[in-house]
């Protein structure tokens, strides 16, 4: 039986969910705009609450690592308060934080613990800092023996070497450089770098052995420099901090999309055919993980980027190439790659992730017993993980062979990028449930839904008045068992939301502001009424046609409508489906018949609900509405490049569904519509 995705959305509070069935995808196309990063996101709003000054943050990520890192902010004295969607006002402490005892439960941020560790014990303060088991077995002894070296009294109340962890007051003294290990963790050093400046002492630290995750200190040490605080480095051996030196606001900050979770939507573009877009992130990111595409690159991905965008597609020749790669400078993104190597063309290799070992899981194993599932031959090191894929390929099919039934289950132990990264294996044909989805709250509560939105297959009809479309699309997704989106209706929501509101059709700002909250549905509701049937009277079509044309309306309706692509598929007719909400659509209809003909439908319609009917005014009105739909400057009515014409003067109901199941047919994978038809 064919897979279906359970949904229940949004994933954050975590939702009592066992598993996600992803089913057999096709295909990956569309553009997603990125959360905010985890990494600046928790450095930001540390350095926030350490500075002078108020901060604005904005296009903050919403996820659990941060939520708990807020909470502790608040619990030792910072003023953190929400103002907006994605955004908070930060009253930062103008130095160490002001109540000095407390016990922090940080969950299992890393993002978190490391840098709030060092920071408190240089608050002169009784604290106590927990975490879930998994915190309590990721090691932290490299920065605990750090602080010890210039005075800090921080001591393990459980194992040596790991959280829990309780911090007192103690006499600092910064008179020797503080030496410290880098090949464990990069949040070591973040940690020390970020605390250091709040004693108003020079201080210097040494990096004793080589250092990963270098790009992750490039983070820390441009977000330090926005809050007023300056590092000199001589490689990544020697960094120093001059006295006197203290954080001050920069006053409105924005967060940067996150390059680590751009790296799934990518690798699917690169998987799946493409094109996918990332918005939020580019070129002039700080981020290291936008080096992912280098990786993709030399897999033969097809890349474009801009200033805040990226864009992959599939190689040229169809097939990705097979790789060995250093990757100790993105370790979170190589775990993408690590699941790309089940579609590469040979033995795959990554190189240099130690780190993996002391992540949210032990990475490397169990990324080592996932893939096996799927047949590939794994050699698994202490650094390094080796991938050969299965002899049977999982390249997507886009021909007519049927889809793999077998169901891979995948456990995810807890860590949010085993569930994104193998969510990416469904492109193979093979349907995936992922054990546990609900753990991508920890940093990209929306994940599916967004995983949703460039993989659900696309039926786009598009169409001029009464030509038909709305019921042929209706009966074709009820065939299909997709999802239905009438985007008329979300036009004439607006038009009866405007009229009821006193507000004119041509004043584009107040009808923009007008929008409603709700979203058609099989019922459709406004302020609480039933108004399925009031949207399709005649004066509200004419209505819709009028505020369709307002560039504001139409950009502010465009995400809305982009929420409905969902799996298994979506089918959505309107005026611009094909053109402008789902340029990516692999099926992309044009479906019309001529005035007459449209006129006559739309009069029957009329007269069999007992409204009046005027075939002479209907037909004018048609064609005014045509020409103002085709002539309009923003998604005009139009045949858009690629879709099929399906003239439906001559035809039934019936014989126009038929029409386009055919065209479905020829356009999609089998597996993106096989055993749905009923």
């Amino acid at each position: 039986m064919r897979a279906v995705l359970l949904s229940s959305f949004p994933f954050f509070p975590r939702v009592a969910m066992t598993f996600l069935d992803l089913p057999a995808l096709g295909r990956a196309a569309g553009c997603v705009r990125l959360p905010g990063s985890k990494s600046i996101s928790n450095r930001m709003l540390l350095l926030a609450a350490l500075a002078e000054g108020v901060t604005e943050i904005r296009d903050l990520l919403d996820s659990d690592d941060t939520r708990v890192m807020i909470a502790a902010l608040q619990k030792v004295g910072a003023g953190v308060t929400a103002c907006g969607m994605n955004s908070v006002r930060v009253t930062g402490c103008g130095g160490v934080f002001p109540v000095k005892q407390g016990e922090l439960f940080l969950g299992n941020a890393g993002t978190a613990f490391r840098p709030l560790t060092a920071v408190l014990a240089l608050c002169g303060g009784y604290y106590r800092l927990s975490g879930v088991p998994r915190m309590h077995e990721r090691p932290i002894g490299d920065l605990v023996d750090g602080l010890r070296q210039i005075g800090a009294d921080v001591r393990y109340s459980g194992n040596q070497g790991f959280p829990p962890l309780d911090i007192f007051p103690a006499t600092l003294n910064l008179a020797t450089p503080i030496r410290v290990r880098g090949d464990v963790s990069s949040q070591f050093l973040t940690a020390l770098l970020m605390a250091l400046p709040l004693t108003g002492e020079a201080a210097t630290i040494e990096v004793t052995t080589e250092l990963i995750s270098k790009p992750y200190i490039e983070i820390t040490l441009n977000l330090m420099a926005r809050f007023g605080v300056t590092v000199r480095r001589e490689g990544w051996q020697h960094f120093a901090i001059a006295a006197g030196q203290r954080y001050r606001s920069p006053g409105l900050v924005h967060i940067e999309g996150d390059a680590s979770g751009a790296s799934y939507f990518l690798a699917a573009g690169a998987i799946g055919g493409g094109p996918v877009r990332v918005e939020g992130v580019g070129r002039g990111s700080i981020q290291g993980d936008v080096r992912f595409v280098e990786a993709l690159t030399a897999m033969g991905a097809q890349i474009e980027m801009g200033d805040n965008f990226i864009e992959a597609r599939a190689p040229a020749s169809g097939k990705l190439k097979a790789f060995d790669l250093d990757l100790n400078h993105i370790p979170d993104a190589a775990m993408t790659l690590a699941v790309m190597a089940l579609f590469a063309d040979g033995c795959c290799t990554l190189r240099n992730i130690a780190s993996w070992r002391v992540k949210e899981t032990d990475r490397i194993a169990a990324m080592a017993t996932e893939l096996r599932k799927f047949g590939a031959t794994v050699e698994e090191g202490a650094d390094y993980l080796g991938v050969t894929p299965p002899a049977v390929s999982l390249a997507p099919t886009f021909s007519d062979n049927a889809t793999i039934d077998t169901l891979a289950t995948i456990d995810t132990y807890d860590d949010h990028r085993m569930a994104m990264c193998f969510s990416l294996a469904a492109l193979g044909g093979m349907p995936v449930r992922i054990n546990d989805p609900g753990c991508v709250a920890k940093t990209f509560p929306e994940y599916f839904m967004a995983f949703e939105q460039i993989v659900a297959p696309v039926i786009a009809i598009d169409g001029p008045s009464a030509s038909g479309k709305g019921t042929v699309a209706q009966r074709v997704a009820a065939a299909l068992g997709f999802h239905f989106l009438d985007s008329g209706a979300l036009y004439r929501l607006t038009a009866l939301a405007a009229t009821r509101a006193g507000v004119a059709l041509d004043d584009e700002a107040a009808v923009a502001a007008a929008l409603p909250a709700e979203f058609p549905g099989e019922r459709i509701l406004l302020a609480g009424d039933d108004v399925t049937e009031a949207i399709r009277a005649e004066a509200i079509g004419v209505g819709a046609s009028k505020v369709a044309a307002l560039p504001a309306v139409r950009t502010a309706l465009l995400e809305r409508q982009r929420t409905y692509r969902r799996l298994p598929g979506l089918v959505a007719d309107g005026r611009d489906m094909a053109s402008v909400v789902f340029p990516e659509a692999p099926v992309k209809v044009f479906l019309t018949a001529s005035a007459a003909a449209r006129a006559e439908r739309r009069y029957k319609q009329l007269i069999e609900k007992g409204m009046p009917a005027n075939m002479p005014t209907l037909l004018q009105d048609l064609r005014e509405r045509d020409a103002r739909d085709a002539a309009r400057s923003v998604a005009p009515l139009k045949q858009a490049e690629g879709a099929e014409l399906v003239d439906t003067t001559p035809l039934g109901i019936e014989e126009s569904v038929a029409a386009v199941m055919d065209i479905v047919r020829r356009k999609l994978p089998r597996q993106e519509w096989q055993g749905l038809v009923t």
